[in-house]
């Protein structure tokens, strides 16, 4: 499953937070940038016995696959000079779903929202209370987000999606074939309503955001969705008069760009925007 991706700035720092398992996580790698001895500051943190005690109890109260065993362990090494702990030991001796340890591009040490503002404090307590306060603003415009203007929008873009289907049925889709070749034809024309307002099929999309969830269509702005019901709509009254793909093609993308530049430039739709976004 692909994961959301966000970013938040806390005091100069860009951190990254992403859903996993529907949970939050943000990345602790991501929060000691600024802060001197950086990277090296998460492997302490974890040294420390009252962090040990803090994880195993989080663990125990969110983990049923959780090994206390090795837990008490752990626990019990915590304290000594040759203690080392880093997160994926602790994930990979543990069970534990609290911290997830990345390689690669977007790699680093992730935790769940309760540990990381627990690792705030521990950083400084001023830094925690402005990371909250980031996160809370970055969970409200996430709400935002489904408000019911976008909904609505949403709704309308989907009912003419339906008209638009209708006529790749009625005029496309040759009788007797395959329930797959007729999905085939279906993304093939919703690509063309793609590219015509995005300028990139599904798939591209897809492909440049990894760590976004869903499609384009759930991530589009207000403006985009209104300019997609128009011409799902319109495509549809082509596809009945027998325009090639290519040049319906061509005629979306006009006026895609046209209908956008007079949204944008709109105040009644200035404002539904500002409201969604305060």
């Amino acid at each position: 499953m692909k994961k959301k991706k966000s970013i938040i700035n806390v005091q100069g720092a860009e951190i990254t937070v992403f859903k996993h398992q529907e949970k939050d996580f943000i990345s602790l790698t991501d929060m000691v940038k600024n802060f001197e001895g950086g990277s090296a500051l998460i492997e302490n943190w974890l040294r420390n016995k009252d962090t040990l005690l803090f994880l195993g109890v989080w663990e125990q109260l969110n983990n049923s696959g959780f090994n206390s065993l090795e837990f008490e362990g752990i626990k019990s090494e915590a304290g000594r000079n040759s203690f080392y702990l880093s997160s994926k030991k602790w994930i990979d001796t543990t069970k534990a779903i609290g911290l997830i340890a990345k390689t690669g591009r977007y790699g680093g040490t992730f935790a769940h929202k309760d540990i990381a503002f627990e690792f705030g404090s521990w950083l400084s307590p001023e830094f925690k209370l402005y990371l909250i306060t980031e996160f809370q603003r970055l969970k409200e415009d996430e709400s935002k987000r489904l408000s019911l203007d976008w909904n609505l929008n949403r709704t309308l873009s989907k009912i003419n999606y339906r008209i638009h289907t209708d006529a790749i049925k009625e005029h496309i889709i040759p009788q007797n074939i395959s329930k797959m070749q007729i999905n085939y034809v279906y993304a093939n024309e919703a690509d063309v309503l793609n590219v015509a307002l995005f300028g990139k099929t599904a798939k591209q999309w897809s492909e440049e955001n990894p760590m976004l969830d869903g499609n384009m269509r759930e991530h589009a702005s207000i403006e985009q969705l209104l300019v997609l019901a128009n011409i799902e709509s319109m495509n549809a009254e082509f596809i009945r008069m027998n325009i090639p793909q290519k040049e319906r093609l061509v005629k979306l993308n006009k006026i895609a760009v046209a209908q956008l530049k007079s949204l944008l430039a709109n105040s009644l739709v200035k404002k539904i925007s500002n409201n969604k976004s305060e």
